[in-house]
């Protein structure tokens, strides 16, 4: 929704819910997903009758219809004369609902994906199972992805073949064992194998739901690893559009100060830091088309959000975080930079 008031409360009560059931936000928005009534297969066969239609998912988890020889058709036909009535008509209105309600919530999965592989979420073997690779929905998703396997110090990448087995790089056949952690991996996960694993894509045709193996990746400098502030991105001038394109990426702006304005925009990183970017003249609360331009003014690391303040800034370095956070940072803030006018 595009009232932030009510967004709060419903994240409130979300909170609320999972810690009744001593789950994160994160971890109860797993089992939240719905099936739509898809089969355990995954797909949906619509019935007329004299002829039969069977429901797929593309990429985006876009719903498409394959007739009955397996060829995919530009949409679902009306029903006929030589259909039965009643329930070609239902099937018909079925698939309407079910692409309706499926596009309403596929966005969300596929970013909220996104953000588990940056944050660097992990499941257990069992949960994995559940939650992705026997979910109807879900599944077309993960088997779309390149999965890590971490145990007892052996990291192992695979991805979900369509029989929902298991297999890595050289399409050997894995069994994942029950004391893995599972997560999504990151190409700087993948070292020397991510040729490999681009090639075993490609030779599959299988599409990725988001950027994954051709993801930029970016490195900090020996001077920044060493530092708290990111200084070849200060004092640039951007759109404030393509400052609040940075949500989409899981920044978040700050609270509204003197007359309303939003004077910072902010990213935690999966150690409870946050970097943080000063903006001038800020982001007027309810008005954003009004100052539309912002001036970074200092992009920093700290303990928390705020104003910037320079005694904030020494007890921290950007070498702390993980390579894949300090990636995935540089590349938010270079394209923001790409924008400067």
């Amino acid at each position: 929704m595009k009232f932030k008031g009510v967004k709060a409360r419903a994240q409130e009560k979300i909170e609320e819910v999972a810690r009744e059931l001593e789950l994160t936000p994160e971890q109860l928005a797993d089992r939240l997903v719905p099936d739509f009534g898809l089969g355990p297969e995954g797909g949906l066969t619509l019935d007329y009758g004299s002829r039969r239609f069977v429901v797929g998912f593309d990429e985006q988890l876009r719903p498409y219809v394959n007739d009955g020889r397996g060829r995919r058709l530009k949409a679902l036909p009306r029903p006929g004369v030589k259909d039965d009535d009643e329930p070609a008509h239902a099937a018909y209105k079925r698939f309407a609902a079910l692409k309706k309600d499926v596009r309403a919530a596929a966005g969300d999965q596929i970013r909220r994906l996104e953000s588990a592989m940056v944050a660097r979420r992990r499941w257990t073997a069992a949960e994995f199972q559940i939650l992705f690779v026997a979910h109807p929905l879900l599944w077309h998703i993960a088997r779309r992805l390149v999965w890590l396997s971490e145990d007892g110090g052996k990291v192992t990448a695979f991805r979900v073949a369509e029989d929902r087995t298991f297999a890595d790089a050289g399409d050997v056949v894995l069994t994942l064992p029950e004391s893995a952690s599972i997560g999504i991996a990151h190409p700087l996960d993948l070292g020397e194998e991510l040729a490999a694993w681009v090639e075993v894509f490609a030779d599959y045709e299988i599409l990725q739901p988001f950027p994954q193996l051709g993801r930029p990746v970016d490195t900090l400098t020996d001077e920044e690893a060493r530092g708290g502030r990111l200084h070849r991105f200060e004092g640039l001038t951007v759109p404030f559009g393509k400052v609040l394109g940075l949500e989409r990426r899981g920044w978040r702006r700050g609270e509204p100060l003197d007359g309303g304005v939003e004077c910072w925009i902010s990213r935690e990183t999966p150690g409870g830091l946050h970097i943080v970017i000063s903006l001038d003249p800020g982001i007027q609360a309810g008005h954003v088309q009004m100052l539309p331009e912002q001036r970074l003014e200092h992009v920093w690391l700290g303990a928390q959000p705020g104003d910037y303040d320079p005694d904030r800034v020494g007890p921290y370095a950007f070498g702390e975080l993980d390579p894949v956070t300090a990636s995935e940072i540089l590349t938010d803030l270079t394209e923001l930079a790409e924008s400067a006018v």
